[in-house]
């Protein structure tokens, strides 16, 4: 693959007092008290009792919230099968947490992300919102998704991902392939159908982690 970015940087966003997006990471406090009955929540209280749905099942069903080998290599086989040069498994807690990654050595050029990321950037979160897979051959044929700060941070131009829907209808996160080279449509459907196998085997492994 061609794209050679002149520094290295990390996916990551820059430390505040100036993010470069707005930061929509909610930090859950059991403390905190319930609303009165009749009372309208806004889109900030349903977020907040999503992400402590999501810990909650994710407590149950023992899934690690660190860095996994199992979901690394789970990341490495969807990204190999793809073509790609990024995998990952994400799950959505205060920020974007990549229990399973894959990407290019360090010494290979290319941009080495870590292991979070702001909940606002990237294309998974509109994955979370649609509840489906989100094939996207090339960023840039679509003004919706062609304004994204990963975009400029790694270079990226072909991105697949799936949910990580839980039988609760809890949607713990999503796995996804990223590339700095654009797919051609024909391809779309062959990489799309890798990501949501990729997606059913992560909750796989999660059921029967929840069993051991």
């Amino acid at each position: 693959m061609s794209y050679q970015p002149h520094t290295p940087r990390f996916l990551t966003p820059p430390p505040p007092p100036a993010p470069p997006l707005p930061q929509r990471a909610l930090h859950h406090s059991p403390q905190e008290p319930a609303p009165p009955v009749g009372t309208t929540t806004g889109p900030r209280d349903q977020e907040t009792s999503e992400l402590a749905r999501r810990y909650e099942l994710l407590r149950r069903l023992r899934v690690p919230t660190t860095a996994s080998e199992d979901f690394d290599a789970l990341a490495r086989a969807m990204a190999e099968r793809a073509g790609f040069l990024y995998g990952f498994v994400n799950l959505f807690l205060e920020k974007q947490t990549f229990v399973g990654l894959h990407q290019p050595p360090a010494e290979s050029g290319y941009v080495i992300v870590g292991r979070t990321m702001s909940r606002d950037h990237g294309w998974c979160p509109e994955v979370m919102n649609r509840k489906k897979a989100l094939p996207l051959p090339d960023v840039h044929a679509s003004p919706r998704f062609s304004g994204n700060h990963v975009v400029d941070a790694v270079g990226i131009r072909a991105y697949f991902g799936a949910p990580l829907i839980h039988d609760s209808g809890t949607v713990l996160g999503t796995v996804c392939v990223i590339d700095p080279e654009k797919r051609p449509l024909s391809d779309a459907r062959r990489i799309r159908d890798i990501v949501i196998d990729g997606g059913a085997q992560a909750m796989d492994r999660i059921a029967r982690a929840a069993v051991r």
